[in-house]
Formats: C-alpha cells, sequence, structure tokens
C-alpha cells in the first residue's frame, strides 16, 4: 500500500484545485450582486435572484446524489467540472448575444444556474476524495486543508471582481461576462485532465469499514427518514445559508442608505470572507479542546452580538461589526452539518444529500431580506434583524432539536 502513495499526490492536487474552485465560483456568484444591480438597473429584491438561481440548484441535491451512486464519484466529478464550464463559455456567448435586449438579465441568471447544478455535483464528490486520497491517518489533515483552500478562495475572489470584472470599467452588461470565458475553459481543462487519469474509487476502499457498520445495522431505525434531526439539520443550514450569504448581500443596501460610506460593499467583502477563513483555522484547533455543541453556541452568541452592535454604531463602525461576524460564522457549517448526521450508520450518504438540500436557504432567504429592503416602510434594518431568527433557530438546534430521534 505504502507503494502507491505517490501515485495519489496528482490526483490530490487536481481535488484540492476543485475544492478552492466550488468556495471561489459561490463566493464570487455573491460579490457580483452590487455590481450587476447596477449595470442591468435592477431594484435590490432583483439582484438578489442572482443567489435565488445559484442556490436554487442545491434543489437537485438529491437526485445528483442518486446518480453518484449510479455513474460512481469520478464520473460525477468529471461531469460537474463540465457544466460548470458550460455554464461560464454560455454565460459569455449569451449575455455577448443578448445585449441590448430585455433578456439580457435573465440569460446572465440562467447560466450562472447551470455554473451552480455543476457546483452541487462537485461538492457531493469532493469531501470523498479527499479523504480517500492518500493515508487513513492523515486524513482529517487532508480535510483541514481543503477547507482552508475552500476559505482562501472565498477571499480571493470579492478580489477578483473588484479587481478584474470591474476594474475601473464602466458598470455595464457588456463588462459583466468577460474573464468568465477564461474561467470556463480553465475549469474545462480541468475536467479533461480528470478523465484521463486514474483515482480511486472511495467506496471500494471503505468496502471493510461498510462490512464492520453492516454488523451493527439492527442499533439502526430502518430509513433515515426515522431520525428527525437530519430534518432538522438540514433547516439549521438553511437558516446558516441566511447568516452566511445574508451579510454579504445587505452590505450594498448600507451603501445605499448611506452615500457617505467610501468606496463601495465589494471592496469590503474580502474582510469578511478573510474573517472566516481566519476562523476556520482557529477552529480547528480549538475543536480538539472544545466539544462541537459548545463551539457551535459560543460562535452564535457572539455572531448575534456582532450584528447586534451594528444597530448602535455610526457609519463604517457598524460595517466592521458587521464584517466580524464572519469570524464566528466560519465553522458553523462543518459544526450544523456534523451534528446533523450523528448516529446515522448506514444512512448517513442518504442523509448528508437531504441536510445538503438546506444550502437552498441561500436561494430564499437573501431574496426576502431584498424584498423587506425595498419596502419603504421597512428598510435594511428590518432584513438585518431578521438574521436574530436564523441565530435562535441555530442555537435551538445545536443544543435541542439535534438530540431528536436519536438512537440509544
Amino acid at each position: 500500500m505504502s507503494q502507491n502513495k505517490p501515485n495519489y499526490l496528482f490526483p490530490l492536487i487536481i481535488v484540492f484545485i476543485v475544492c478552492f474552485l466550488i468556495g471561489f465560483v459561490t463566493t464570487m456568484n455573491n460579490s457580483m450582486i452590487e455590481f450587476c444591480k447596477e449595470a442591468f438597473k435592477l431594484s435590490d429584491t432583483q439582484g438578489q435572484l442572482v443567489n435565488t438561481f445559484f442556490y436554487g440548484a442545491y434543489f437537485f441535491s438529491i437526485p445528483f446524489a442518486m446518480m453518484m451512486n449510479k455513474i460512481g464519484y469520478k464520473s460525477t466529478l468529471v461531469l460537474g467540472l463540465t457544466v460548470v464550464a458550460c455554464g461560464f463559455i454560455a454565460n459569455y456567448l449569451g449575455v455577448t448575444a443578448a445585449l441590448g435586449t430585455a433578456n439580457v438579465y435573465t440569460i446572465f441568471l440562467c447560466c450562472m444556474s447551470l455554473v451552480a447544478l455543476g457546483v452541487v455535483m462537485l461538492q457531493l464528490v469532493a469531501n470523498p476524495y479527499v479523504m480517500v486520497l492518500g493515508a487513513p491517518e492523515s486524513g482529517a489533515f487532508r480535510m483541514t486543508l481543503s477547507q482552508a483552500l475552500n476559505s482562501v478562495a472565498t477571499t480571493v475572489a470579492p478580489m477578483f471582481i473588484t479587481y478584474v470584472i470591474i476594474a475601473g470599467k464602466p458598470k455595464l452588461p457588456e463588462n459583466v461576462p468577460g474573464p468568465f470565458l477564461g474561467l470556463g475553459l480553465f475549469t474545462l481543462v480541468i475536467a479533461a485532465i480528470l478523465f484521463f487519469i486514474k483515482l480511486p474509487d472511495p467506496d471500494k476502499d471503505k468496502a471493510a469499514e461498510e462490512g464492520e457498520a453492516s454488523a451493527d445495522l439492527k442499533q439502526y431505525k430502518s430509513s433515515v427518514f426515522k431520525y428527525p434531526h437530519v430534518w432538522l439539520g438540514a433547516l439549521a443550514i438553511a437558516m446558516y445559508m441566511g447568516l452566511e450569504i445574508g451579510i454579504p448581500s445587505m452590505l450594498p443596501a448600507y451603501w445605499k442608505a448611506d452615500s457617505s460610506l467610501p468606496g463601495s460593499a465589494t471592496d469590503y467583502l474580502p474582510f469578511y470572507w478573510g474573517g472566516m477563513m481566519v476562523g476556520r483555522f482557529v477552529g480547528s484547533a480549538i475543536l480538539a479542546k472544545f466539544k462541537a455543541r459548545t463551539l457551535l453556541s459560543v460562535c452564535l452568541i457572539l455572531g448575534a452580538i456582532c450584528v447586534g452592535v451594528s444597530f448602535v454604531l455610526p457609519g463604517m463602525y457598524a460595517v466592521y461589526a458587521m464584517l466580524a461576524a464572519g469570524l464566528f460564522h466560519s465553522v458553523m457549517w462543518p459544526l450544523i452539518f456534523n451534528l446533523g448526521l450523528q448516529e446515522l450508520g448506514p444512512h448517513t450518504k442518504s442523509a448528508s444529500g437531504i441536510i445538503n438540500m438546506g444550502v437552498l436557504g441561500g436561494a430564499t432567504l437573501p431574496l426576502l431580506m431584498g424584498t423587506v429592503v425595498d419596502n419603504p416602510s421597512l428598510g435594511v434594518g428590518v432584513a438585518i434583524m431578521m438574521m436574530f431568527v436564523y441565530y435562535i433557530y441555530v442555537f435551538w438546534f445545536c443544543n435541542f432539536g439535534s438530540k431528536i430521534g436519536l438512537s440509544k
């Protein structure tokens, strides 16, 4: 077995690039909202359709998981990359062809939705590959590294929007899709490389573990649908998406409400995603000393305090308080996900697809918040206050809901 280890290096690098790509594309999409609003002359509600079309793709998490079980991990990975590439290339071609028409924004949204479908496939596959591409004892290190690369990508993506897509250009529709062609071709090259190299099969490599699990099958319930904490976990992920995406989505409304703020919201988004990157590095070390529920509870409380403080501070101080919440949002996703997957044994893979559907919260909650911002009698303050509902639910799930229905 040891002589095969060098053969894992190149495939592992490719999968790390995929993990980076997932974080980059997801955050880049959210960072486009402010630019799109001006380029396409949109309201706050219309601008949030960028999130709705992108995260709406997670509705297909369970069907894609079923597809993955039939065609395999590698084929799903290659297909996901190909779909992402086609989405970017179609965006460039479609928006360029539709310039000057009323359909240009619709074409942009549909193409980004195609990109999102590919990202969903990639997320279903990337983590299992990271775990099997190397020695089992170093699996935790590889997973931590992949998450760190994901966080680096979320920090770099807003800079890409600012310095490559925008880069001092007029906010016009023709300046939106240009760099997407390069991204599409780059992704297509990665897909081609993966198609021609051999990758291990996670299911075969874990056959022994599954054999041991089957021996204890009687201690588990007959169906994943009999575990309420799985569905409550999916809702918790949905609420978390309202927190993670809510802040960067609402920042442009801060600038719209206060013309004295310097620069633009996009200029400050790297601070939010950078806080999440730092938080993940620190959180991985803290997890070795504290229980997951304790760490998640503390992060929820501190994140809510940051948002609450923003209501009493003026100008940029309020913005910085909001951005600081990213530091505490950083570890919430893996902690919520793990609590939702407790004690499921052979049902873990099915439950993962169900919980992953919670990302639909990124499609619905920011859109709802954008609608509130557009209402003159409500505004951005009320939209931000909605985040406290999300904090409260996730806190309840962490300490109570994640214990409902567990086998004894």
